[in-house]
């Protein structure tokens, strides 16, 4: 089993890449839950029962993250790219925990794309706006003592690196 370095969090680099392959993954979630809703639900066109779909990705992502985040600690990305969700105590954290971090995760997209929506963007100004969300959301972690994102912060949680598995023989195994 791997051993928790508790000091750091990981670099902010491995972080974003993670979201990314994260990103890739749930592509499939997202394409399969919006395939059975449609499928389920006989969804002829995109803007009948847009709205309950919506509220149906919203849920599945929550299952998703929840459910990893309270076994474990980690998403298949996280798994891959070695980081941790742990309490402040170092501990699993509980499922109400892992509901508030989702649902505060949601900031690094919701006020830019509420601000697009509000001042009726257009063209670029739609996605600049939620990409200078995230940019902005995404950077106050170089503002926190322990290099901690923002929702991790208040919800009580913290994301760390995790040590490389020693082999039998004491040695490190390659990177």
């Amino acid at each position: 089993m791997n051993a928790v370095s508790s000091s750091t969090a990981p670099p902010l680099a491995r972080r974003f890449a993670s979201m990314v392959y994260e990103s890739m993954l749930l592509f499939g979630v997202v394409f399969l839950s919006g395939w059975l809703f449609s499928t389920l639900l006989q969804q002829r066109h995109a803007l009948y029962l847009r709205h309950l779909m919506q509220n149906w990705l919203f849920l599945v992502l929550a299952v998703y993250f929840i459910w990893f985040w309270t076994h474990r600690g980690q998403t298949l990305a996280m798994k891959t790219w070695r980081i941790k969700l742990v309490g402040r105590d170092g501990q699993d954290i509980s499922w109400r925990k892992a509901l508030c971090r989702y649902l505060l995760a949601w900031m690094w997209v919701l006020p830019g794309l509420m601000l697009a929506w509000a001042l009726g963007a257009k063209g670029w100004a739609m996605v600049l706006m939620p990409a200078a969300n995230v940019l902005i959301w995404g950077m106050a972690a170089l503002f926190d003592r322990d290099r901690q994102f923002l929702h991790d912060r208040i919800v009580g949680t913290r994301l760390i690196g995790m040590a490389e598995a020693a082999k039998p023989n004491g040695s490190k195994q390659p990177a």
